[in-house]
């Protein structure tokens, strides 16, 4: 891994990681206003119950992207995070949101991609990857 990636990869990663443990942190406690809080999720009609939901899985996924090993689960944290983001942007733009609504999930989800795409060799599962024909 060149150095270069390296620095794009752990740029990408603690972005993503403070914004991931961010709005987690804030659909934990179920804050009423900003992104993601009770008042957001009422209007895009979802139960209050799946901020809670939400909250656990951001903040496991950051762990899980964070630590060091099991290079496999870290595939399930990125893939959570970006059907989460994904289904988050989708949410917006269904509920007839402004691009000042959307923007947050779409840069996580940016984040979560380019982390993902950045990440050294020792953080991607065998065979994954790599097509050794």
């Amino acid at each position: 891994m060149t150095k270069r990636n390296k620095i794009i990869y752990w740029i990408a990663t603690i972005w993503l990681a403070l914004g991931m443990i961010s709005t987690g942190a804030g659909q934990l406690l179920k804050a009423n206003e900003g992104q993601g809080g009770t008042d957001m999720i009422n209007h895009l009609g979802y139960p209050v119950y799946l901020l809670t939901l939400l909250g656990i899985w951001k903040i496991l996924g950051v762990l899980t992207v964070l630590v060091p090993k099991c290079p496999l689960l870290k595939e399930w944290a990125y893939a959570g995070f970006f059907f989460a983001m994904s289904g988050a942007i989708f949410s917006h733009i269904a509920s007839g949101d402004s691009v000042t609504k959307i923007f947050p999930a779409l840069l996580l989800l940016i984040l979560t991609v380019v982390s993902w795409y950045f990440r050294p060799a020792d953080r991607i599962p065998i065979n994954i990857g790599t097509v050794n024909q």
